[in-house]
Formats: structure tokens, C-alpha cells, sequence
């Protein structure tokens, strides 16, 4: 099992920046890709950004040039730096961890961005 706990949520103003971490525990195994997913009311959950433990990455379109994601894993940690944020990003924002124990999910940390 993997316990995912995820920090860094908030309100902030349309253009302002906040930093999502997530800290995972509990695994015996490598921790694999971890990642971002959001879900704003009403709509189902998507991906924002995710990193390999190499430290390859990937974007959805709608946050390219705005948000960063890095990880160290030496601390099983994964940061989500996001900036220039849009009354459109506000969402619930789950972590996400894979091993080969299976996919794991954090509980969400809620950012709202005001316009």
C-alpha cells in the first residue's frame, strides 16, 4: 500500500502561483510515475501533469507553459508549481502514485482561483 498526502492547496487570485506537494509512504517497492489529476465540479477527473521517476514529463495542453512538475525521490515527493493560474484551473487536485502494487490516489487538495 501507498499513503499519498497532498499539501499546498488554496485561494489565490487570478495571474498568482501556488505549490502543490504530495509525500508518499508506505511502499515497499519504487514509486513510478506519480503525477497530477484535477476535478472541478461537475466534470470528471483529468490530467494535469505527470513524472517518471527517470524525470520525464507530461503536460495537458490547457497548463503548458504555466505549471512545472518535479519530484525527488529520495523523499518520494512530488511538487506541482503552478503559475500565471486561471479562474479555469480551479479544481480538486489528487495526487497520483504507481508501483507495482498497483495505482494509488491521494485525497485532494482543493485550489480556487478567484477572478
Amino acid at each position: 500500500q501507498v499513503q499519498l498526502v497532498e499539501s499546498g492547496g488554496g485561494l489565490v487570485q487570478t495571474g498568482g502561483s501556488l505549490r502543490l506537494s504530495c509525500a508518499a509512504s508506505g511502499s515497499r517497492f519504487r514509486v513510478n510515475t506519480m503525477g497530477w489529476y484535477r476535478q472541478a465540479p461537475g466534470k470528471q477527473r483529468d490530467l494535469v501533469a505527470t513524472v517518471t521517476s527517470g524525470g520525464a514529463t507530461t503536460y495537458a495542453d490547457s497548463v503548458k507553459g504555466r505549471f512545472t512538475i518535479s519530484r525527488n525521490n529520495a523523499q518520494n515527493t512530488v511538487y506541482l508549481q503552478m503559475n500565471s493560474l486561471k479562474p479555469e484551473d480551479t479544481a480538486v487536485y489528487y495526487c497520483n502514485a504507481n508501483s507495482i502494487t498497483g495505482r494509488y490516489w491521494g485525497r485532494g487538495t482543493q485550489v480556487t482561483v478567484s477572478s
